[in-house]
């Protein structure tokens, strides 16, 4: 017995040519912002010289951290500079920071609503499931349609990649405040913006902070799988190492890769021990 085959590619392919048409406005608009957001953070960061980027650095992870984190991320910055993937890297990192700035805007209020909201919660943990489950590469699909090749696709796909993190760890930091604390705020006659700002989000600051790092892991992956839609960056260097059967050269684009997410997940993490503090 023959069974209906239910046309759901057709489906979802019409409803993105009905988007990319109807919303091209939209679209477009949104493409040239980030373009230009991404052009100026990274003509800023290349005409800072290597060296004194790679000061800045340090200074901010000795005043992050320790004296250890600020020599390891001068030996890394350094040794991805010698292998001449200075400029790919700075163009990775401007990937990540638009895509995670981008992301957290979006990710934190929702995930407070969703700490506030029983109906609102229960609504958007089956949506985050669904967005963790999905593989990565199904992102860069949608991506395309809306706004071509190139790197401001390659943020849409981080973003949306990346988000789910975020909104949970914030949800779970704010939900988790204890109950006393709610209500000696309420038995002080504290609103529920004075509850907010000043009771729960100070409190589960360090699990928002936690979500935050998972966020900028997700993003600098997804960068790099970006390569395949036309994304600049290390991405693009193993990228083209596997076309042309470069096994050295790509291996050397990986170990940038883990340099740069080694750093960044130090640097994130040392933010949120200092803030539980």
């Amino acid at each position: 017995m023959e069974i209906t085959r239910i046309p759901l590619g057709a489906w979802i392919e019409g409803g993105l040519n009905w988007l990319t048409s109807e919303y091209s406005v939209v679209t477009r608009a949104i493409s040239r912002v980030t373009q230009t957001g991404i052009e100026v953070l990274n003509d800023g960061l290349m005409w800072l010289p290597e060296w004194a980027l790679m000061a800045l650095i340090a200074v901010l992870c000795w005043r992050a951290s320790s004296y250890r984190l600020a020599i390891g991320a001068v030996a890394g910055l350094a040794l991805i500079w010698n292998l001449g993937l200075w400029n790919p890297m700075i163009e990775t990192l401007t990937l990540v920071v638009i895509a995670t700035l981008v992301a957290i805007i979006i990710a934190i209020p929702v995930g407070i609503g969703a700490a506030l909201s029983e109906r609102l919660y229960r609504g958007v943990m089956p949506i985050l499931d669904f967005m963790q489950t999905m593989p990565a590469f199904v992102y860069l699909i949608p991506a395309i349609p809306f706004f071509g090749i190139g790197s401001v696709s390659a943020i849409f796909a981080t973003v949306i990649f990346s988000m789910p993190p975020a909104i949970r760890f914030t949800a779970l930091g704010i939900r988790q405040v204890p109950v006393e604390l709610i209500e000696a705020a309420d038995a002080y006659g504290s609103t529920r913006g004075q509850k907010l700002f000043k009771v729960q989000l100070p409190l589960s600051l360090p699990t928002v902070m936690a979500g935050v790092n998972q966020t900028i892991m997700l993003a600098l992956s997804m960068v790099v799988i970006a390569a395949m839609i036309g994304a600049d960056g290390l991405g693009s260097e193993v990228w083209r190492a596997i076309q042309r059967l470069r096994p050295g050269d790509g291996f050397e684009a990986g170990i940038a890769v883990v340099i740069l997410a080694m750093l960044l997940d130090r640097l994130t993490q040392s933010l949120r021990r200092t803030r539980a503090k």
